[in-house]
């Protein structure tokens, strides 16, 4: 029993904690820089004012994960993010492909909760700090509503993933907030003050069918007269959640400090919404249906965005350009929305896509004026332009995945953030992102410790790819469709196709390539051809044109609906189907066409669909190309890019294995095996349901031998990217085999990258 009856004032529970790094915010971000932290070594707390992780993603708001892939609905091929974020989004398929945002919650817990450097506060806010001067913080304070403790947390860097910037403002780090004047960065999608300066606030709903009839009384402060919302007529009521991102509110106001009003706001949007479904008489489907939730707290797209050593604006992005110090990607189009958000008679959203991803620097991902604390998540430096695409959730994981191993440098190193850009400690940063999984554009990981640049490589088999010849189904030419296919120098082979006429016509064919390699957007042709087809059969297409190097091309074959082509089940890594579709969910219409002058490309969208749609077509080429090779294990770069960049066994080699030999015994500590889980699928994480919650390409069950024979390890049922084994002991052994199985008997496997580490070369 405890009795006070003390009149004098009580102070609070208070504790202190120390750290190598503090990281505040426990959104995507945030998690992913504390978890890559922690995995380099360095201890780190984590602060999040809520009582679960995922910020948008959570399901106190219910936002799915969405970043370069952008629902498949651009021409970023293979361009899901890598690394952590990556590693989380297939555990979220694999465990939730129903979209259940609860599972999420627990996935992002546990994945935290594994790591046991990171120390997790939940439901504490930071509120204030101290300083060394006028530019260098020492500690945090932050309270726990739960426990109604006070926490002082010191390290000697920081990270700011807290959406709003509440460290750096507290701080006094440089910031902006609103839209810069076109002139400022020559920036031509500059909004008008008409069109408003800040994306609004969402706030999203559920509803159930329940089976039986319910009633619907509305909340006195519910919306009543619909019609203010000038898109009224789009509410329907089978969609809910995300899909509504439009139910968007806020942009005139103070985004910070007038989030509640604005909650309130688009509460009374949502009630009335579901009132005028459930009561208008316009809805009778509606009659079974009941509201599940209603989110009650709004997810924030924009307030604060601080200044670092460089501000990325719309021409880095519409030109993706290389920055020599690149630590991360984006691919989300330059999405801006108008300030009036819902009672706005603009279009939702504003959005212009650039013809392949765009590299985020470092530059970007610290303030230039507070030298200890790191930016991650939406506040990084970038213009309000710029921000329209590097706000979404997974590009601001990834780079919250940089500053984590950026901060593990700077500890090593007894640097502060800005230090890194010395060309050593970059190339440092960047080696190590790369190696921990993440993709930076225009690099290609050189690791001098890993044993496989030693070893001489073979395999039991090789894909010679010569097409596609099973046929499982017909499909008439209703869009225009194609195939992006890798080949190799030299002439373009004769291409065979069977096909399947109604009426004797010209099927209208071509060849393209991208004009920026690495990047998927046909815009070069390099030859078309037209066919005369009056009966059913095979027509033999020769282009008759040369490829100066190795590299993807594009045939396509323009819509005629008097043609039937062939579609087989049949899927090999780095190929696949594209169409000419239109997704308006992200503005794509099959062709961008920007106002004049607006500083964005015009261009066709050519995108793959979804499965189990998304077959490819049946075809032979004259030539087979010999693409799939054992020697791209090593070549650094662990994803289609320019080329497929796998090897991939031939599907009728019943034992497929690959095998590493050195001249004398090594004694290997660790290997990292790196799969295909389908870097195209957007894997979005809540509400859109996945056809299958393993990749189609990724092998589930591989053993690994020694020189003799024997199996030092052994997996089954994989369905993560990257698989790093550590042996408890060294193994000392001169060759290593890898027997892998094929995902299925459609599907070849594959291998992107293999590293073996050994004990006195073992990895950084």
């Amino acid at each position: 029993m405890i009795t006070d009856s003390s009149i004098s004032k009580r102070t609070l529970l208070r504790y202190k904690l120390s750290a190598d790094l503090i990281v505040t915010g426990g959104g995507l971000s945030g998690v992913c820089a504390a978890i890559t932290a922690a995995r380099a070594g360095i201890e780190v707390v984590l602060v999040q004012d809520r009582p679960v992780l995922g910020g948008n993603s959570s399901s106190e708001v219910r936002l799915w994960i969405l970043g370069a892939t952008s629902h498949m609905g651009n021409n970023n091929r293979w361009s899901r993010e890598g690394g952590v974020i990556d590693e989380i989004l297939v555990e979220n398929t694999y465990r939730n492909p129903e979209g259940n945002p609860l599972i999420l919650d627990m996935i992002l817990l546990d994945k935290v909760k594994q790591e046991r450097r990171i120390t997790l506060l939940l439901n504490t806010a930071v509120y204030d700090l101290e300083k060394n001067g006028p530019d260098t913080i020492t500690s945090l304070t932050a309270f726990c509503s739960q426990n109604s403790t006070e926490y002082q947390l010191t390290a000697p860097l920081f990270c700011d993933a807290s959406g709003d910037g509440i460290v750096g403002f507290l701080a006094g780090a440089a910031f902006r907030m609103g839209a810069e004047s076109a002139d400022e960065f020559g920036e031509k999608m500059a909004p008008s003050a008409e069109y408003g300066e800040l994306l609004g606030h969402s706030l999203y709903f559920y509803s159930k069918d329940t089976g039986k009839p319910v009633k619907f009384v509305p909340p006195s402060f519910a919306l009543t007269d619909i019609t203010q919302i000038p898109r009224y007529r789009n509410f329907n009521a089978n969609e809910f959640g995300c899909k509504l991102w439009w139910v968007e509110y806020g942009g005139r106001l103070d985004t910070v400090h007038q989030t509640e009003d604005i909650k309130w706001e688009l509460w009374r949007v949502v009630y009335g919404v579901w009132n005028h479904i459930k009561n208008s008489g316009e809805f009778p489907e509606a009659e079974n249906l009941t509201l599940e939730w209603v989110g009650t707290i709004p997810g924030k797209r924009e307030s604060r965005r601080f200044e670092g050593d460089f501000m990325l604006t719309q021409n880095d992005l519409t030109t993706q350009k290389l920055h020599d110090d690149a630590v991360a990607y984006g691919g989300w189009s330059i999405d801006l929305h108008p300030a009036d958000g819902v009672y706005s008679d603009r279009p939702g959203c504003n959005q212009w896509h650039s013809k392949g991803i765009f590299s985020i620097p470092y530059r970007t991902l610290y303030s230039r004026n507070i030298k200890n604390l790191f930016l991650a998540g939406r506040i990084i430096s970038v213009s309000h332009v710029a921000f329209g695409a590097t706000r979404v959730m997974a590009t601001s994981a990834y780079v919250g995945q940089a500053v984590g191993m950026a901060a593990a440098v700077c500890l090593q190193h007894h640097l502060q953030p800005a230090q890194v850009l010395e060309p050593a400690y970059l190339q440092k940063l960047q080696f190590l992102l790369m190696q921990a999984g993440q993709h930076i554009p225009g690099l290609r990981l050189k690791d001098e410790h890993d044993l496989v640049q030693k070893a001489s490589i073979s395999a039991s088999s090789s894909c010679l790819f010569s097409g596609f010849k099973k046929i499982d189904g017909w499909k008439p030419l209703q869009i225009s469709s194609g195939m992006l296919l890798p080949l190799q120098a030299g002439d373009v082979p004769v291409i065979s196709f069977p096909v399947q006429v109604r009426q004797p016509t010209t099927l209208q064919c071509e060849l393209w390539v991208c004009s920026r390699p690495g990047s998927f957007t046909p815009d070069v042709l390099l030859s078309q051809k037209c066919v005369a087809i009056n009966k059913n059969g095979n027509v033999k297409l020769d282009f008759e044109v040369k490829m100066d190097k190795p590299g993807y091309v594009f045939l396509i074959f323009r819509q005629n609906p008097d043609i039937e082509l062939a579609y087989t089940e049949q899927r090999t890594t780095g190929i696949l189907a594209i169409y000419n579709l239109v997704n308006k969910a992200v503005s794509n219409f099959g062709k961008q066409s920007p106002p004049p002058d607006a500083g964005v490309d015009e261009f066709e969208f050519w995108c793959p669909q979804r499965r189990p749609d998304g077959r490819n077509m049946v075809f032979s080429l004259s030539n087979t190309q010999v693409i799939f090779e054992p020697e791209n294990i090593r070549n650094g770069i662990e994803r289609p890019v320019k080329l497929p960049n796998a090897w991939v066994a031939d599907l009728k080699d019943e034992h497929p294995s690959l095998h590493l030999q050195w001249p004398t015994p090594q004694l290997i500590n660790s290997l990292v095996l790196c799969f295909d889980t389908d870097f195209d699928h957007p894997m979005e994480s809540v509400l859109m349901t996945h056809p299958e919650n393993v990749m189609p390409f990724c092998v589930r069950n591989y053993q690994i031998t020694d020189g003799q024979g024997n199996t030092i390890y052994a997996c089954t049922g994989n369905y993560q990217t990257r698989n790093e084994i550590k042996f408890d002991e060294p193994v000392k052994t001169d060759k290593i085999s890898i027997f892998v199985e094929h995902p299925s008997s459609d599907v070849p496997a594959a291998l992107f990258g293999v590293r073996c580490y050994g004990s006195e070369n073992a990895k950084n």
